[in-house]
């Protein structure tokens, strides 16, 4: 029985030491907190100081009259490692970008991925009747390193980089002068006059008319000083690349033009190429569909073909951009190897679309108004003998059906400029042989 009284009471006095234990180490860790968060304010572990170097006293008071400048560097720090990580997230994509482009530009197949190279981003089509293809190639980058001298000479008489361009030698001097006079007439600064010999360098300058005479070339010299219209005609693929490359738009004119307007005025600049036509109404300027009868087909007899009349090589506008430039070259090319038409090859290599065998050419062309840039067909079959058309002032005449070319120019002259409304009567429609 005493026994069983005596255990509840040495229970109590165990629980008792327990709790006292439990006071006195409480006690002795809040002083001891105290203790460490006086000696180490900042913590045990610091980055910039570790805990074997560490001194008490002054040495721990230094650091904490730098702690402000301390955050201040660390916030710094945090500020150029956000910058340094989004401008190294541009350069990624950057070069992801750079890696598709060659990615792309290795293929050299794919024109509709080459386009998007040169053009820009890809692009969601718009609702029905909205959507319309980019045809607007963009222009070089000049270089003047090609031909300084030439550069400096467009520099002055261009106008927002686009210039009146004419070649010329001695046989066909007195066209040349009516070529002239008309522009001076009609107040066309930008124009210059390629001499293809010494002589006509001199004619023109003595007549102060804009002048450029190339540097000798052997490959060019040859027919430029005794070659006919045609052959002549021929070496402006070569002579024009450097003008595109400069970075200027060029309107090419034979000499065999009058002009009565001022052409700038009346262009798009929407496409690589506009060019006169050699049509002499809607249907054979712009197109048309010619249906071809072949009567042993029975039920298909009839075949339906495009048709369109050649542009003129001898009055074109051409931008500076990759597919003019391409153009130049395909046609002189040719015409280097081949004995061919430079006309005949300039309407080939801009219209025969890609087929086996065959890269087509990517150039956007316009045809002119066939009534404002007009033919010497137009105007001796038709105008002169139309009252209501009579009184249209065309921007040029090309006498380019005719060989008695400078005759009926000074003619187109007397009647649009001087008003003799007979000058043209005396001429037949065609040539006579």
């Amino acid at each position: 029985m005493a026994g069983r009284r005596d255990g509840p009471l040495m229970k109590d006095k165990d629980k008792e030491k327990g709790r006292s234990r439990i006071v006195v180490a409480i006690v002795i860790g809040v002083l001891l907190g105290c203790v460490f968060a006086f000696l180490y304010p900042h913590g045990l572990f610091i980055s910039d100081s570790p805990i074997q170097n560490r001194k008490f006293g002054q040495s721990d008071l230094k650091v904490g009259s730098s702690s402000c400048e301390s955050s201040e560097r660390i916030n710094m720090l945090k500020l150029d490692i956000a910058s340094l990580s989004e401008k190294n997230g541009e350069l990624n994509k950057q070069l992801r970008d750079l890696r598709e482009k060659l990615r792309l530009a290795e293929q050299g197949k794919d024109h509709a991925q080459k386009q998007f190279l040169v053009l820009g981003e890809k692009h969601k089509a718009g609702p029905f009747g909205t959507v319309k293809g980019l045809r607007t190639n963009p222009t070089v980058i000049p270089d003047d390193s090609v031909n300084p001298r030439l550069a400096k000479i467009l520099e002055e008489v261009a106008i927002q980089k686009e210039i009146i361009v004419a070649l010329a030698n001695s046989n066909v001097q007195s066209m040349l002068e009516v070529w002239f006079t008309s522009i001076k007439k009609v107040g066309i600064p930008n124009y210059l006059v390629v001499a293809l010999d010494d002589h006509i360098e001199n004619f023109c300058k003595s007549n102060d008319v804009p002048v450029y005479k190339r540097d000798p070339d052997d490959g060019i010299d040859s027919i430029a000083k005794t070659g006919g219209n045609h052959a002549v005609s021929g070496l402006k693929f070569r002579i024009l690349r450097e003008f595109l490359q400069l970075g200027y738009s060029v309107l090419l004119s034979d000499v065999d033009i009058v002009y009565l307007q001022n052409p700038f005025d009346y262009l798009s600049r929407d496409s690589d190429v506009e060019s006169m036509t050699d049509g002499h109404n809607n249907m054979t300027a712009y197109g048309y569909n010619d249906v071809f009868d072949e009567p042993a087909m029975g039920w298909a007899r009839y075949a339906h073909t495009m048709r369109i009349w050649v542009y003129n090589s001898g009055f074109f506008y051409i931008r500076p951009t990759l597919p003019s430039i391409e153009l130049l070259d395909r046609v002189a090319g040719r015409l280097s190897r081949e004995k061919a038409w430079d006309q005949a090859v300039f309407n080939e290599e801009l219209f025969y679309p890609s087929h086996p065998g065959y890269d087509g050419l990517h150039a956007a062309k316009r045809t002119l108004d066939f009534y404002l840039f007009m033919n010497s067909k137009v105007l001796f079959k038709t105008v002169r003998k139309d009252a209501k058309l009579k009184k249209l002032k065309p921007v040029i005449v090309h006498v380019n059906y005719h060989p008695d070319k400078l005759p009926r120019m000074k003619a187109v002259v007397e009647f649009y400029v001087n008003g003799k409304q007979d000058a043209l009567d005396p001429f037949p429609d065609g040539s006579e042989w």
